[in-house]
């Protein structure tokens, strides 16, 4: 088979050859290629390359993508990709070679074992062979001829890159290759093309970071993989100019140079051997760890080759080297590495040791080595690292590295103190904030006279401060952004600076608990003293997000300090607001540790803690919980401070919340009165809290099915909120989507549809697109499209805000629960059915999980499941949904409910297909009645009824009386909604109409 392969090869004569490669085995991809171009071919390389998910039976079909044969360099990197078993490669490769076995050619470079499916390509085995063999062995797999010129020293300078197996004429110090190396690829590529396209002479690179990042690793990599183009290799230890000139000058007799003993004699010959490029024009010096440039960079060979430098040091670019940084591994770097070294490790506690180190790659390496040593669950070692245990001692240390992280960072640290203390002053300060970014604003706009001595002189003098800020970047400790404009510079006001999380570790550890103790308050003191104390204020917003991410690690939930406390209350209201609901109950939750020890009993701080926390519980839908909670402290503040108290009112206004989310409206319209009725006594009627209290009372109106009451109320309240708080005020905004709400509500849908474009679009300008109530905003919108006729941009609308809501708020979250509801609806009158049916099962689910079977919404969201399982062909289980949500919802709302009343729609229809007309009017008749009165003669609703109604009498064979109805209705339908309205146009064709249940926000 092979042998047909090469001569249909061959009688094609010279083609073009795409060659496949891992980048590990780079130097032999270079080789083939060259080799081939000596023989006529035109030749592409291709790095093979991917991410976990990529689908690899479509990446080998895409490598056909390329003109004339495919040549795979193998080797067990070919196969890490991912990585993927044995067998899924198996399955790829006889998917897609056997098929094209005339355009796949291969060459086995390894001597490891390799998915047996490999067979199928036939590839001829290059591993231990001598440059000649392996080329005779290449050609013939290709069936290429070879040229006269073929036997021509593979090994000389012209003659195209080395063979991989040998090394260079000058080959020492290089350190082994790392078996685990990972990633990189892209870092290698800019590095080899940096210093492959830099004129004679100046073709020096510096690899820059933070210890442990990887830097050596990196440098070896880049000579195994890119020696083959260098006739002379030589890695010099650079950490000490003493010990870089003796190492240098050890390169003389490697050179075949003729010089004295003096070694300073054979440095300038070497120098000078290297200028010339004599005896070797193309060479490579690695300077390993040259942390120290203005003590070495004199000693950095010019010519034709290359210098290779690894630093921390970022002052190589003052000194003409081109400056590569080399940042920490990404997170599928990081995974992939870990598998590597702690197979045991899957790649969900891979992700979490990457995670909790920051993906640096020298911790990586030590602790997943400790960790595949060890039976401990990852999550526990997890636990050790972020709880500051001494795990130093189980650290797994490489042969060439002999040192932990810990250590490295020590050392580095001993230096900054030697060579600039107030930079470690300001590295002090800053562990105090979280890992991420810290806005240097927050740094300079504390007061003076709240610094400790130490830090004054650093604060205070704006050229001390840019000195230790350089240093720092300097050495790669932080990462600073600079400022955005030339405005900004001088106040810092837009300046970043960053650490890795190690580094806090490391200088915490080094700090005395009473040094620690000291900059932590002078953290918190920042903290609060950037804290512009009006969280409901969206154009603040900002500003609490620089500061909320630093309350855990500064110490702010533990402080006794009142504007501290304050500050941390302030930013859980904002959290709340802005919707982060999981942030602020985990910083809640926190509090709620430590607040108790710090505060004496009723202490109001606490009560703020504990409306707070209930209302980010309450938010992801925990209502029992919070139904709990704000009771007790309901009943607790009542009875020390008595009804007419602010504490109080506040404590019965979120038990009033958790009453309507319970379905309990009834009681919830008891405490709301309540509520609004102290808070009218005590601040007055246009107070901000009355007219929430208002607000509150008003959403009941709306879940007891009192439309116009609602609106009455929801129109005075957003008119006080437009004149006390201004339009675009997040309350008034709320306000106005409650107004288009009720409009929607009452039938009045062009006028919602009017108020609610409007509001939509300033909840997007003003809170952002994700923002929990311009979600819910938008979810009023896309039901006044859809009620208003507008099916088309309802439909739109519907799909992006239910993957929205998914992804921002999760899939069980109250307000994607609405959303899903209403888009179920959508989907089974004008789209999927099947789509449909999932979300109607997936809802009632989890209503009947969270809330019962006895709640208002569980008893509509059955009455929706059962309208799709109509719609599907599923009539006898349809009926039974149906009549059981017509019986819970008016156990749950009462008889004369909207709800209840749309539910016995829907229950009059089932009865009608199911053969039972005179059941059918009779609930049809006493329906319409109960609608008109409840909603008024010409609500959507209430026509709708009497259209059932005049299809249930027609079957009966009341003509005449069904007849009169009919007319009635469809002139009112005209009048209210229009004659081409959809509902209109389906009465008119005596399509039977139904009721879809929209659950409200509580």
């Amino acid at each position: 088979m092979a042998g047909g392969r090469n001569a249909a090869a061959a009688a094609r004569g010279p083609g073009i050859v795409t060659i496949s490669y891992a980048g590990y085995n780079r130097a032999w991809a270079a080789w083939i290629a060259g080799r081939l171009e000596r023989h006529g071919q035109q030749v592409s390389l291709q790095r093979w390359d991917g991410n976990p998910g990529d689908d690899i039976t479509r990446m080998l079909r895409d490598l056909l993508l390329a003109e004339g044969r495919v040549l795979i360099v193998l080797s067990e990197w070919y196969f890490r990709l991912g990585p993927r078993t044995n067998e899924e490669w198996n399955t790829a490769l006889r998917e897609v070679v056997p098929p094209n076995s005339d355009r796949f050619a291969a060459v086995s470079v390894t001597p490891a074992a390799l998915p047996s499916a490999v067979a199928s390509l036939g590839a001829a085995d290059l591993w231990g062979l001598g440059s000649a063999e392996a080329e005779r062995r290449l050609l013939g797999r290709l069936g290429i001829t070879p040229a006269r010129s073929s036997s021509a020293d593979t090994l000389g300078g012209t003659a195209g890159p080395r063979f991989p197996l040998e090394q260079p004429a000058v080959w020492g110090g290089v350190p082994r290759r790392n078996t685990r190396f990972t990633g990189r690829e892209q870092l290698l590529g800019d590095l080899h093309n940096q210093l492959s396209t830099a004129e004679p002479g100046a073709g020096v690179a510096t690899l820059h970071g933070l210890s442990g990042v990887g830097k050596t690793h990196i440098a070896t990599e880049y000579v195994y993989r890119f020696g083959p183009e260098y006739d002379a290799v030589w890695w010099v230890r650079a950490s000490e100019r003493g010990t870089l000139r003796e190492k240098l000058a050890g390169l003389a007799p490697a050179l075949g140079l003729v010089t004295g003993r003096e070694y300073g004699e054979r440095l300038r010959a070497v120098r000078d051997a290297l200028r010339r490029g004599d005896p070797y024009f193309r060479w490579l010096v690695v300077l390993d760890g040259a942390d120290q440039p203005e003590d070495v960079h004199d000693l950095v060979p010019t010519g034709p080759g290359h210098v290779l430098i690894t630093s921390q040091n970022r002052e190589w670019a003052e000194h003409n080297s081109a400056l590569i940084e080399v940042p920490v591994y990404s997170r599928m770097e990081s995974v992939a590495f870990v598998r590597r070294r702690a197979p045991r490790l899957d790649d969900a506690d891979a992700d979490k040791l990457a995670d909790a180190l920051g993906d640096l790659a020298l911790a990586l390496d030590q602790n997943a080595g400790a960790l595949n040593d060890s039976a401990m669950p990852v999550d526990d070692y997890i636990e050790l690292l972020r709880h500051g245990a001494d795990v130093e001692s189980g650290l797994k240390v490489a042969a060439d590295f002999q040192m932990t992280y810990y250590t490295a960072f020590s050392i580095l640290l001993n230096r900054l103190r030697e060579d600039r203390p107030e930079a470690v002053d300001l590295l002090r300060l800053c562990v105090f904030f979280a890992p991420g970014p810290i806005p240097v604003r927050l740094l300079r706009d504390l007061s003076i006279r709240d610094l400790p001595e130490q830090l004054t002189g650093l604060m205070d003098d704006p050229l001390l401060w840019n000195a230790a800020i350089s240093k720092l970047a300097q050495w790669a400790v932080v990462q600073s952004d600079p400022p955005e404009s030339e405005d900004d510079e001088a106040t810092g006001a837009s300046e970043i600076l960053q650490m890795h999380r190690l580094v806090y570790q490391a200088v915490r550890a080094d700090m005395p608990a009473a040094e620690q103790n000291m900059y932590s308050q002078v953290v918190r003191k920042i903290l609060a003293a950037a804290d512009p104390g009006r969280p409901t204020d969206t154009r603040l917003w900002p500003r609490y997000a620089e500061i909320v991410p630093h309350l855990e690690s500064s110490g702010a939930l533990r402080s006794t300090n009142p504007d501290i406390q304050l500050t941390v209350v302030n930013c859980l209201r904002y959290l709340y607001m802005s919707g982060e609901y999981r942030a602020g109950l985990r910083i809640a939750a926190a509090a709620a540790e430590q607040w108790p020890h710090l505060m004496e009993p009723g202490h109001p701080r606490l009560w703020d803690l504990v409306n707070n926390r209930a209302n980010m519980m309450r938010a992801m839908g925990d209502f029992t919980a919070t139904e709990a909670l704000d009771r007790d402290a309901f009943e607790t503040l009542r009875a020390d401070r008595g009804d007419q108290d602010l504490l109080t009112l506040r404590a019965a206004n979120g038990l009033a919340a958790d009453l309507r989310n319970l379905g309990r409206y009834d009681e919830g319209l008891e405490m709301a009165r309540f509520v609004q009725d102290g808070y009218s006594r005590l601040v007055g009627e246009q107070d901000s809290r009355t007219l929430l209290a208002k607000n509150n009372t008003a959403v009941t109106y709306r879940l007891l099915g009192r439309y116009q009451d609602a609106l009455d109320l929801d129109g005075q309240i957003l008119e006080a909120r437009r004149e006390l708080l201004r339009a675009r005020n997040i309350s008034t905004l709320s306000s106005e989507n409650s107004f288009a709400h009720d409009l929607r509500l009452l039938g009045r849908y062009d006028q919602a549809t009017s108020v609610q474009e409007r509001n939509a679009e300033v909840h997007r300008t003003v809170l952002g697109a994700d923002n929990p109530q311009t979600l819910r905003a938008e979810h009023n919108l896309a039901q006044c499209y859809y009620r208003g006729g507008d099916r088309q941009r309802a439909a739109a609308l519907m799909g992006r805000l239910l993957e929205r809501c998914e992804r921002v708020l999760g899939g069980t979250d109250p307000q994607t629960l609405r959303v899903a509801v209403t888009y179920s609806s959508f989907e089974r009158e004008h789209g999927d059915l099947d789509r449909a049916r999932d979300l109607s099962e997936f809802v009632l689910a989890q209503y009947r999980g969270q809330l019962g079977d006895k709640h208002p919404f569980s008893a509509g969201a059955l009455g929706n499941h059962g309208l799709v399982l109509r719609a599907v062909g599923e009539r006898q289980q349809s009926q039974i949904a149906v009549e059981d949500a017509l019986a819970a919802m008016t156990r749950a709302v009462g008889a004369d409910h909207p709800w209840t009343l749309g539910c016995a729609l829907n229950a009059s229809g089932a009865r009608n297909f199911s053969g039972d007309p005179e059941s059918a009017a009779a609930l049809s008749r006493d329906t319409a009645e109960l609608a008109a009165a409840q909603l008024g003669p010409h609500h959507p609703l209430t026509l709708s009824c009497r259209i059932a109604l005049a299809t249930d009498l027609r079957n009966l064979r009341k003509r005449q009386e069904a007849d009169k109805i009919e007319e009635e209705a469809l002139a009112a339908l005209a009048g209210t909604l229009g004659a081409q309205h959809p509902h209109t146009v389906a009465a008119r064709s005596r399509t039977r109409p139904y009721w879809d249940f929209e659950p409200f926000s509580s």
